[in-house]
């Protein structure tokens, strides 16, 4: 069965938009539980005053003035983003409702958008996600699937990473493999600096269960996740 659109090879893409592409699947035998890796570690608090200062000194390197009218606040209001950016809020216990009459229902939960910052360049990244799932007695409250790529999405990052760390916190969540997770990117650190490619985007997948090993199920989940990028 051919890939569908939204993950097609970046030979046949058009020169304006190009597309990388990478597909990850679950290790046979792998816990659900986020394993401790690069990104999952319990973020440190911001140091503020720190932050402050380096910023100040960062003007003065450029050959700025820190002191100069427009600049005076900048390093205080850039400190106090940071402290926001990087310390998201607490995650709320998932909220799930039973439905035992459910059977072989695909769920998918698209249409929401982060932003996180690339780790290599410090420099922005939006990504769109798309999460689906097959509930097994179970439905999961819509937001937290938000909520737990916000909380991903509020550190340092690379795509290929907050992928995974979303797709097996859902697994998780749902007590399941039957899980896969779609992100498409838009990498500042592509599109004004280097190449300079504005049209540029990543797509990653990561699927585990029957996601995996059921070609019809997967073809569904990413003509769902296609078309609900595609209607923003």
């Amino acid at each position: 069965m051919s890939a569908h659109p939204m993950f097609n090879s970046p030979t046949l893409e058009t020169e304006a938009t190009p597309m990388t592409n990478a597909v990850y699947g679950s290790t046979p035998g792998q816990s659900a539980a986020v394993p401790t890796q690069p990104g999952t570690a319990a973020l440190r608090p911001v140091d503020s005053k720190r932050v402050t200062e380096l910023i100040g000194q960062l003007l003065a390197a450029l050959g700025e003035d820190p002191e100069r009218e427009g600049l005076v606040d900048t390093p205080a209001r850039v400190a106090s983003w940071w402290s926001s950016f990087l310390s998201p809020e607490p995650f709320a216990m998932v909220t799930s409702f039973t439905e035992t009459r459910l059977s072989a229902q695909l769920v998918v939960v698209g249409g929401m958008s982060v932003w996180s910052l690339c780790e290599h360049h410090l420099l922005p990244m939006n990504l769109e996600v798309a999460i689906g799932y097959l509930p097994d007695g179970e439905v999961i409250g819509l937001s937290k699937f938000g909520r737990i790529a916000q909380r991903y999405a509020g550190r340092l990052q690379v795509q290929e990473r907050f992928t995974r760390q979303v797709a097996e916190e859902i697994a998780g969540v749902v007590g399941g493999k039957d899980v896969a997770v779609a992100v498409r990117g838009t990498h500042l650190c592509m599109s004004m600096r280097g190449v300079r490619m504005e049209a540029a985007r990543t797509t990653t997948l990561q699927v585990g269960g029957l996601f995996k090993h059921d070609p019809v199920l997967s073809q569904q989940f990413l003509t769902i996740a296609a078309g609900q990028r595609g209607a923003l």
